[in-house]
């Protein structure tokens, strides 16, 4: 019927079968002008109303001027317009004209034609001014609409053609002569809509983010990226080198669109959540009644009182308590709204990815259709050639829009994830702003920081994979059907199989999850020990007790090594089970196909569709169990998330601003608690403080003073009453609170700079003199926390900021107790008191220092959180009240302090030997708080143990003593080098280095059998090809059964083989990555334990550190697994190369230039990748620091009021890492895009190789190598995949070789070993001797020579930097002489062997080291001595009451660094120690500056009497204790300059004279000692 009306419309048949049926096939010419005509241009008609809308809308036309390219469009597209007129004329002509024939008139379609291409035309125009008004740059509708028009016009092309070829004329000059005319110009709008339009004035926006200038062609196949990739190429990519965000994937667009979304999903959770509390406390009021027991609890609950507190009282129903919590922890918040705020936020890109996912499973099934077809186009040799072109071409067309489907689609997910990710940073950094204490009070810093990384990633990871959710199932039952189309019911026995499997992995992945915890637990236990070796590793090397440790690392490392293998073992038994399903669902199901019933035969069409059916199967089984444990650990980072955000802000009614009251700060009945249901802290507060005047806060510790700044600042909760504060607060806490920044930054704190305001705040704070020894001065950079600023500058810089910010209100919460006495009354007079920068602004200073009090104008005097009296000094003094007590208390205190600070404190000087404060004076009371992360940062940052050059840093005038040298930088004067990071490829060498490590036999053994391994492979697939070539020879006839039996045997055995050898080789490459795990780690360690000390002065303990924990751990783990994942890769792609070649060897000609664009492409993209994972890494750690700050600075940002000025600095910080992290996406997209290509070409090659050569191959050869080929992309694409990531990997083994080639100290035992009791008598020789620390840097001992008799007690004082330790580091050999030499019982110490020299002398260290371990390890490492001996030193030591007092006694366990003994029972065990070894030479490093005065008398007295008979060398820091030496020995600047007895140097008047004299220890004072 229809057929009918269009043949009457076109004037000739409509179909006819026959024109198929030919070897030139063509289609009849009025499906040329219907059908084809009319797909392009619906299309256009479809996408047009789009374009149009913007001519509508657009009031404010874009009057810019037109661009080149836009009149050039215009132009053709007016030209065809002019064509198709000239159509429609010629019809007309031909019909109305002078000489038509009117018998036969031009069929309709002539006339119809003609309007709708001018129609059409017109349309065109109109979308092209639309695009232009829009500021749009191309469209892809339209790219889509020419190049549909020019495909479907392909076919009147050759029409045409090839009649005018046939009749040797052109029939109808007119018309043949306008189709070409507009084919040619649509050819020629088809090259320009793939030009981007750049307006000018777009030029620089596009130079930094080339995305916003990339065409629709560009933008699928991702050419944009093409100058980044090349560029990463040539030299490694910083992050400078980054493009700009687009504007849709900055953070402050996420942002804002999620906060749209989450304030109206939030506040009905809210009413939720009250509405179900309701009705819970109306349940558990009901309840109450019946059972009174209950009462407490439940009317507890009713309030909200938070269970926790209510039990916290019964200590004894802990079990019940936690019970309790869990269930309370399920709804304790109002929840089930985060998911929904994500979907609403980006619903657009997740419904854009859907139908991404769903074009690209549908055409995931084409394929295998279309191999069906082609295996039945060669097995009948009677069709014709074109079909077999049209099926390669069709293969190919549909294996591009799969590549450019998926790769869009993953675009899009990865990007959603990204989004996700940003989203919950952004809206986690916003809620801690706000956040109030309660909430805050329930999140460590950690925890809120853990939300930011690991939840957070949970969620990105999570959402780029979620359509599986449903693309999984859709693809396992599409599959089915498929299959069961093939093969009938005997499916169902291959999936059996595949659904067996899934419990089979889940056993095995719960016994890995086990093991893998043991593993951790070995880490951490290795990771402790070796964080404390190399933390004491001057005690290690002093006591000689190196191989005692190294043996207890490496019998950790072997029981590591043990789990290790397990694991190994149990995953290749996981591989085994993955790589036989394949085989094993083959087998079963063909098995039972040919055994159901005799005409069952497989043929080559059945058995490779169901084979690439089977391997799109293999996809979504594996992934569906993982997706789903991954949305389980997703659901719990959702509940602590949705509870964080959920959380109560902090209530900004407590403060009001209201200008009627005339006072400066007004407190009125106010009662302030922590937290919103506990009892107020402060009571009943009235308070009212005139503007510009000076207010005291005094009280004993305890007594509420910060609490009432905190309520102040509104950080309490007013349980009632209410504050009222007229103009702006400045904040200084009680710890001052420094960002990692510049110093000048710090003090600006976001205020614009003015240089002269600047200079007089810094003068003011006294900060001058601070600025000249900091290298950069004002733009030096602080460390975090301020780590290399003084407790006291730190609170220096916090005032300066509140000064520089000027204020009306200044809130001081004990600004002065961190600095010296000197410098606080500077700060007084010139900054806090009357006649201070301050002093007509309105001050509140929290103080404990007395002397300022007597200027101020009024003291508030708190008691237990209640203002007890508030008056003048005068008037308080005299009322004779609490503030009189007060004063009474601490008046006593602070003169005793002063008694005792006059006689030690200079003294004190000598002792500030730089070794004593590692970081500085960090006079912190919080160092409980701080973890071990930011101390080992501190050890990184500070500068320890080097008093060779620099600044040394003095603990008395708080602020660094320049050294002579400091001026001019030196050699070495940079103490910490900087690491070096590995840019560019990995050189083979390191490769070679591993295969080394896990043995050349093991090497080549595996190589081999994962060779045979894919043989079998290969093997397995030929043997079925000839297996259905049954087919065709016993056609017709019965098929034996002796044939089909040994058919599948034969396939069956060598699929088991092939999971066989799999399984073996994985374990042969298991075991022998073990042993090289073995050997690295033993090699760093060994060798680390012998580097000499300046190694350890000069690299931060968190690089060595890292070698031993990243390192190793990607040596351990990652390595095999990309070497193994690596070798299979390849092997599978030579495999299947060699069959393509096998079956047509043709394909050979087109695999070298295949292998080299291959081959190029992955090699660029390797370069860029790798440096763009750095980029990413280094990026993300300022985010989290940035935010760990926030959160520890919270209340000055709130104060200040720079809650807006810091969320902008986070969203800068994220977009940063945003930069690398979008185009890592893109550029793993850019990269598989590419992959996919050269795939497609091997699957196009394969098919068209095979369709030339049909003659002379088999189909069931065609199948095997078409199948082959569509597995090739996902292969290739896996293999760069895994080698990019060994070559990431393998750094590692080349960073731990780095530190096994470091220099060693002399040998441990050298050919002269000293005599078996050496030394006897003790006598020690110095012999001009000569020492520096590092070979460019100057001597510390110039040529001292001195003799040292036995059993002499000598004396060593000196002034910081005199060289005083130095000599014990000589003696020990820590540091080599460089020149003279050292005899001891006149032995040459550098002769002989190090374990002789250090096991013969002993030492009391300076600080007390202890490790975790037993008591008596650290006593004995070695166990050396018996019980008896050791109890016996240990009641010489005053220790054995307390000892024998411990449940284990000897074997008490010490905590990390010796925290659970007190400095002083640390220091009685090194003596302890010492008594043990009891050798002739005693050196002291005397350590009493950490030691209380009684326990210090204790040590001298067991020091003189039980070491009477031995050489005692002191290094003195009280004069007081060496006054009864034999002789004193006092250094200046390396050299000797006094040596003689106390009495006699006194005498002299010289160094130590007046030393002596600092130290109020005078002749007179002498003799009475």
């Amino acid at each position: 019927m229809c057929a009918a009306a269009l043949e009457e419309y076109c004037g000739s048949t409509f179909w006819n079968a026959s024109y198929l049926k030919r070897p030139d096939p063509d289609l009849p010419l009025c499906v040329e002008q219907t059908v084809l005509v009319w797909i392009p241009l619906c299309f256009l008609w479809l996408c047009a109303p789009w374009h149009l809308l913007a001519l509508c809308q657009s009031a404010n036309v874009n009057t810019k001027q037109l661009s080149k390219l836009y009149i050039c469009k215009q132009l053709v597209v007016s030209l065809l317009f002019l064509t198709a007129i000239a159509h429609l004329g010629v019809t007309l002509g031909e019909d109305f004209g002078p000489n038509s024939d009117q018998s036969s008139k031009n069929a309709g379609v002539y006339y119809a034609n003609p309007v709708l291409f001018a129609v059409t035309w017109i349309l065109v125009l109109l979308c092209h001014e639309g695009l232009r008004r829009e500021g749009a740059i191309d469209s892809a509708s339209i790219f889509l609409f020419w190049l549909l028009l020019v495909v479907c016009d392909i076919f009147p092309f050759q029409t045409l053609l090839r009649e005018a070829l046939r009749l040797g004329e052109v029939r109808d000059v007119p018309r043949f002569s306008l189709f070409y005319i507009s084919f040619g110009l649509e050819l020629i709008s088809l090259v320009l809509s793939t030009v981007a339009d750049i307006p000018p004035e777009a030029k620089d926006l596009i130079k930094k983010n080339p995305e916003a200038g990339a065409p629709f062609l560009s933008r699928i196949t991702f050419n944009w990226l093409n100058s980044m990739v090349l560029k990463g190429y040539k030299q490694p990519l910083v992050q400078e080198d980054m493009w700009d965000l687009n504007e849709s994937d900055s953070t402050a667009f996420i942002n804002e669109r999620f906060q749209h979304f989450m304030k109206p999903e939030l506040d009905a959770a809210r009413v939720r959540f009250q509405n179900k509390m309701k009705k819970k406390s109306a349940k558990t009021r009901d309840s109450a009644q019946e059972d009174p027991q209950q009462n407490g609890l439940s009317s507890g609950l009713g309030k909200g009182v938070s269970q926790d507190v209510l039990m916290m009282e019964e200590r004894g129903k802990r079990e019940d308590e936690k019970k309790k919590k869990d269930n309370k922890e399920e709804e304790n918040y109002p929840n089930s709204w985060l998911i929904t705020t994500i979907y609403k936020t980006f619903k657009r890109i997740l419904i854009e990815s859907v139908c991404f996912k769903l074009l690209q499973d549908v055409l995931t099934f084409v394929s295998p259709q279309l191999l069906k077809l082609m295996i039945s186009f060669t097995q009948d040799k009677s069709r014709h050639a074109w079909e077999g072109y049209l099926y390669a071409v069709l293969l190919m067309v549909v294996a591009l829009l799969q590549s450019l489907t998926l790769q869009q689609y993953f675009q899009r997910c990865h990007v959603l994830g990204m989004k996700v990710r940003t989203a919950l940073m952004a809206a986690v950094y916003k809620k801690a702003l706000v956040v109030s204490n309660d909430t805050r009070k329930e999140s460590t810093v950690g925890e809120m920081l853990n939300l930011m990384s690991a939840d957070a990633q949970r969620f990105n990871d999570v959402t780029t994979s979620i359509h599986l959710l449903w693309s999984c199932p859709l693809q396992i039952i599409i599959s089915i059907v498929f299959l069961w189309l093939e093969l009938g019911p005997s499916v169902l026995a291959g999936l059996g199989i595949m659904v067996l499997i899934i419990p089979t992995n889940a056993l095995l992945a719960t016994k890995a999850r086990k093991l893998q915890t043991e593993n951790m637990k070995f880490k951490d236990k290795r990771m402790k020990i070796m964080n404390e070796i190399l933390n004491g590793i001057k005690i290690l090397k002093l006591y000689a007790w190196e191989p005692s440790f190294q043996k207890q690392v490496e019998d950790i490392r072997g029981e590591e090594l043990k789990v290790m293998k397990k694991s190994a073992y149990l995953h290749s038994f996981s591989i085994l089970t993955s790589c036989c399903i394949p085989a094993l669902v083959s087998l079963a199901t063909f098995a039972i196909f040919v055994r159901v019933s005799n005409d069952n035969v497989l043929t080559a069409e059945k058995a490779f569709t169901s084979i690439s059916l089977f391997n799109i199967l293999r996809a979504p089984l594996a992934m569906l169990p993982m997706l789903i444990a991954s949305i389980v650990q997703t659901a719990a980072s959702k509940t602590r998330l949705e509870k964080f955000l959920a959380g109560e802000d902090i209530d900004s009614d407590t403060v009001r601003q209201d200008p009627s009251f005339n006072t400066a700060v007004s407190v009125c009945d106010g009662s302030f608690a922590w937290e919103k249901d506990a009892n107020p802290l402060l009571k009943d507060v009235n308070l009212d403080i005139e503007p510009g005047r000076l207010v005291a806060v005094v009280g004993a510790v305890g007594s509420g003073k910060s609490s009432l700044m905190s309520a102040l600042l509104g950080e309490m909760h007013s349980t009632k009453g209410f504050i009222n504060i007229m103009g702006s607060l400045a904040f200084v806490p009680q710890q001052a609170w420094i960002q990692n920044a510049t110093l000048r930054d710090n003090i600006l704190f976001g205020s614009p700079h003015e240089e002269e305001n600047f200079k007089k705040v810094i003068q003011a704070c006294a900060l001058a003199p601070d600025l000249e020894l900091l290298p950069g001065g004002d733009l030096t950079e602080i460390g975090e926390k301020g780590i290399n600023l003084s407790g006291g500058q730190k609170q220096r810089v916090s005032l300066a900021r509140a000064v520089y910010s000027q204020a009306d209100i200044y809130l001081l919460d004990d600004p002065l107790s961190a600095v010296d006495s000197h410098v606080g009354k500077h700060l007084f007079e010139n900054v806090i008191g009357p006649n201070g920068i301050l002093k007509n602004k309105t001050r509140i200073l929290v103080t404990h220092g007395i002397s300022f009090l007597p200027y101020v104008d009024e003291i508030v005097v708190l008691e237990n959180g209640v203002i007890s009296e508030v008056g003048s000094y005068e008037n308080l003094r005299a009322s004779g009240g609490a503030f009189s007590k007060f004063l009474d208390t601490y008046a006593k205190e602070q003169s005793n302090q002063r008694n005792s600070e006059t006689g030690d404190y200079n003294l004190f000087l000598d002792a500030a030997d730089i070794e004593l404060f590692p970081g500085g004076d960090n006079a912190q009371p919080d160092g409980a708080s701080e973890d071990t992360v930011s101390l080992t940062l501190e050890q990184e940052n500070s500068i320890r143990r080097s008093q060779r050059n620099g600044s040394v840093r003095l603990r008395r005038n708080n602020s660094l003593t320049k050294s002579a040298n400091a001026d001019e930088p030196q050699k070495g004067q940079k103490l910490i080098e900087k690491e070096t990071m590995e840019t560019g490829q990995v050189k083979l060498a390191v490769f070679l280095q591993y295969l080394r490590a896990m043995g050349w036999g093991y090497s080549a053994m595996v190589f081999l059998i994962y060779f045979i391994q894919t043989a079998a492979f290969t093997g397995q697939n030929l043997w079925l090809s000839d297996w259905t070539g049954d087919s065709v020879e016993y056609y017709n006839m019965t098929y034996p059964s002796w044939k089909r039996d040994t058919r599948v045997g034969v396939f069956g055995a060598l699929g088991v083989a092939q999971g066989l050898f799999v399984f073996l080789g994985t374990l042969l490459l298991a075991n022998a990555s073990i042993d090289a795990s073995r050997i690295l780690h033993s090699r760093l360690l060994n060798n680390i334990l012998r580097v000499p000390m300046v190694f350890f002065d000069t690299t931060p303990i968190g690089r060595v550190i890292n070698r031993f924990a990243k390192d190793i751990f990607t040596i351990d783990e990652a390595i095999p697994a990309s070497l193994r994942s690596c070798l299979l890769c390849l092997m599978s792609v030579l495999g299947t190369v060699f069959v393509i070649c096998l079956a047509t060897p043709f394909f050979a000609i087109v695999i070298i230039p295949l292998a080299l664009i291959y081959f190029f492409v992955q090699r660029f993209y390797i370069a860029t990748s790798r440096q763009l994972r750095r980029l990413d890494s280094v990026s993300r750690s300022p985010i989290y620091s940035h935010f760990g700050e926030t959160v520890s600075g919270l209340s000055v940002i709130r104060a200040y009021k720079h809650q807006e000025r810091f969320l902008k600095h986070n969203e800068v910080t994220i977009d940063e890492n945003l930069k690398s992290i979008y185009l890592r996406i893109v550029s793993d997209r850019w990269l598989a895009i590419r992959l996919e290509f050269i795939g497609n070409l091997v699957v196009f090659f394969a098919a068209l190789f095979a369709v030339i050569s049909r003659d002379s191959i088999d189909s069931n050869v065609v199948g095997l190598s078409v199948s082959y080929a569509l597995n090739v992309t996902q292969t290739l694409n896996w293999l760069v995949m895994t080698t990019s990531a060994l070559e990431t990997n393998i750094v590692a083994v080349e960073r731990v070789n780095e530190y096994t080639q470091l220099k060693n100290e002399a040998d441990w035992v050298a050919d002269t070993r000293p005599p078996h009791m050496w030394p006897e008598a003790g006598r020690v020789q110095f012999e001009n001797y000569k020492v520096r620390y590092r070979p460019e840097l100057d001597l510390v001992l110039h040529g001292i020579t001195c003799d040292i008799n036995s059993t002499e007690k000598i004396g060593i004082v000196g002034r910081t930097g005199a060289g005083k330790s130095s000599l014990t580091n000589c003696l020990f050999r820590i540091i080599e002489a460089a020149e003279g030499c050292i005899l001891i019982d006149d032995v040459d110490i550098s002769k002989i062997g190090l374990l002789d020299l250090r096991n013969r002398l002993t030492i009391i260290p300076q600080d007390p080291v202890l490790v975790s371990g037993s008591l008596r390890m650290n006593l004995d490492p070695f166990d050396k001595f018996s019980d008896e001996e050791i109890w016996r030193v240990l009641e010489l030591s005053h220790l054995k009451s307390y000892v024998s007092g411990l449940q284990e006694g000897l074997q008490h366990k010490v905590a990390e660094g010796g925290e659970n003994l007190s400095v002083g029972q640390r220091q009685l065990l090194c003596l302890a120690r010492a008594l043990l070894r009891k050798s002739r030479i005693l050196i002291l490093d005397e350590a009493t500056a950490a030691v209380d005065l009684e326990t210090d008398n204790l040590i001298q007295n067991i020091i003189r009497k039980e070491f009477s008979d031995c050489t005692v060398l002191t290094i003195a820091h009280r004069l007081h204790s060496i006054m009864d030496s034999s002789r004193v020995m006092v250094l200046d600047a390396g050299k000797i300059v006094e040596f003689d007895s106390p009495s006699n140097l006194l005498e002299k008047e010289g160094h130590f004279y007046a030393m002596a004299k600092d130290a109020g220890i005078t002749l007179e004072s002498n003799t009475h000692l």
